[in-house]
């Protein structure tokens, strides 16, 4: 029971909320939001690439990435994300989660900075340079997943946890919002020019050559907000959890823990060593996979089944807007007029599906629990995808295309109000102190191999544009996203609870450790 803790433990489980708190949500947010924002700003540019350096000559129609190229710069980032969750999950329980904490944000504002100077003296050198930096970029943001959602963990207390978690992984929405709307301004700033009165025999060019400055500023602009709390996290200390828990000294955290919530905490050394008898087996072990076995592997094919869902729809909006008609076809538009219509689509749909979906997360979390608004999330994205699918030569009709554009909206709004945000609170707390990190790296790094599948196979799937195709897609999805549903019995409810109550770190025979059900709290 949480009366096992340690003083430093039970302190941060039973703080009230104050300024602390929210600086961490900040600074672990402002992470997620570069995330977001680098991961899906080439949605908003992949097209404008292919207009630009894959001009079609022979038909002087506008240019296209071959599809190929096309997955490449559009997932080689999800290839990096997956390779660095795992190197720095794990690196997190080896090494300390601030130790490693800053190195990620350098790797996300050199290599967005990089990705926007790609160089080359053809198409091919230019995207291959791209997809170079974006690889590491994502590595850098593949740090992010674990060590944020440790950090914030072991940092909150038991009734606010929850909120705390889903909150910094909610700024992933505002990140996505600003993917849009950066790249609306910026196309819009660019039109203006052409589309001003003095050069109106300009609004015939079909690629502006100004789009290459255009897309290369998007990418950029990724560096900046990780650029600005880069100082606050590395003044960040080490949570109190790893250096009680994992370095054994009490003394130090007690004194860490102290100065960040202003209160005395007594140092409380003498139950050290019943923690450490506890939980003293790898990740490899029986015991493991005795008491968190089936949690992990929930964890992990939640997150992966989901991802295939949610990483299909996000990056293959641009091919989707023209069909619902939220844009014109690329033959009818200029090259950035594409990217403003695009842009302004991805903005609308984030504005009012995906965004608000994170922040009912926040709300609600705490009243009706992890296990339930995941379930909710999948069974009604299952529910939406599949009336997308059967009706879809219906929907796609133009007098239509506002109910197909409501449908996929929601789809959005209860991935958010539900397993986009719910995979990554769970990981969090259900496992202990020595494996947190290295455990919720393994569930993202499974959600990043689903978002491979969404990038490089759904989406090669539906890149013709093929009704049936689109159909079918859509079809698949739904069905996985109804085997998320199953898959969330192997976890359970972790509200209310400490987190080495729930990992028995404290020795407490909670039976929840064993079993699917949702714990009832106190």
């Amino acid at each position: 029971m949480s009366s096992n803790n340690l003083a430093v433990l039970n302190a941060l489980d039973s703080a009230r909320t104050q300024w602390y708190h929210v600086t961490a949500i900040v600074i672990a947010g402002m992470g997620f939001f570069t995330d977001a924002y680098d991961l899906f700003c080439i949605s908003t540019v992949s097209k404008l690439l292919g207009r630009l350096y894959y001009y079609d000559t022979a038909s002087h129609k506008p240019g296209k990435l071959p599809q190929q190229v096309n997955n490449f710069v559009v997932g080689v980032a999800l290839v990096g994300t997956l390779t660095g969750q795992l190197v720095f999950g794990w690196l997190g329980d080896k090494l300390g989660r601030k130790k490693v904490y800053g190195v990620t944000l350098i790797l996300m504002v050199v290599c967005a900075i990089c990705s926007g100077l790609s160089f080359g003296s053809s198409p091919k050198s230019v995207i291959t340079t791209l997809c170079f930096f974006r690889f590491w970029l994502g590595f850098g943001i593949g740090g992010d997943y674990p060590l944020s959602a440790t950090i914030m963990s072991e940092y909150a207390n038991k009734k606010t946890r929850g909120k705390f978690i889903a909150a910094v992984f909610a700024m992933q929405g505002v990140g996505i919002i600003f993917a849009g709307l950066v790249s609306m301004t910026l196309s819009r700033i660019f039109l203006s020019y052409y589309e001003g009165p003095t050069f109106t025999e300009n609004r015939i060019l079909s690629t502006e050559p100004e789009g290459d400055y255009m897309w290369r500023i998007v990418l950029m602009l990724g560096a900046l907000p990780a650029l600005l709390t880069y100082y606050w996290r590395i003044k960040m200390p080490e949570t109190g959890r790893y250096t009680a828990l994992i370095e054994g000294n009490a003394k130090q955290a007690a004194i860490d823990m102290g100065r960040v919530l202003k209160i005395d905490i007594q140092a409380d050394g003498e139950k050290l060593s019943q923690f450490k008898a506890s939980n003293d087996y790898t990740l490899l072990s029986k015991e493991f996979f005795r008491r968190h076995g089936l949690h992990l592997i929930g964890t992990m094919s939640t997150w992966f089944l989901l991802d295939i869902a949610f990483y299909s729809q996000n990056l293959a909006q641009k091919d989707i807007f023209p069909v619902m008609g939220l844009t014109k076809k690329d033959t009818d538009v200029s090259a950035l007029r594409e990217v403003f219509e695009t842009s302004r689509a991805m903005f609308v749909v984030a504005l009012l599906g995906t965004f608000p979906g994170y922040w009912f997360t926040v709300v609600f979390i705490e009243s009706i629990g992890r296990f339930y608004i995941q379930l909710i999330g999948f069974f009604m994205m299952s529910v939406f995808m599949l009336i997308m699918g059967i009706q879809y030569e219906y929907l796609k009709k133009e007098a239509h295309k506002w109910v197909f554009a409501t449908l996929y909206g929601l789809t959005f709004f209860f991935a958010n109000f539900g397993p986009n945000s719910t995979t990554f609170v769970l990981p969090a707390e259900l496992f202990p102190t020595r494996l947190r990190s290295t455990c919720h790296a393994l569930s993202a790094a499974a959600g990043k191999a689903g978002a491979m599948i969404g990038a490089f196979g759904v989406q090669s799937y539906t890149l013709s544009g093929n009704p049936k195709k689109i159909k079918h897609a859509m079809m698949v999805l739904s069905f996985t996203n109804m085997l998320g549903f199953c898959c969330t019995f192997l976890v359970t409810e972790t509200k209310g609870r400490s987190l080495e109550e729930i990992s028995g770190e404290d020795g407490s025979k909670n039976e929840t450790q064993m079993t699917n059900r949702p714990a009832v709290s106190e």
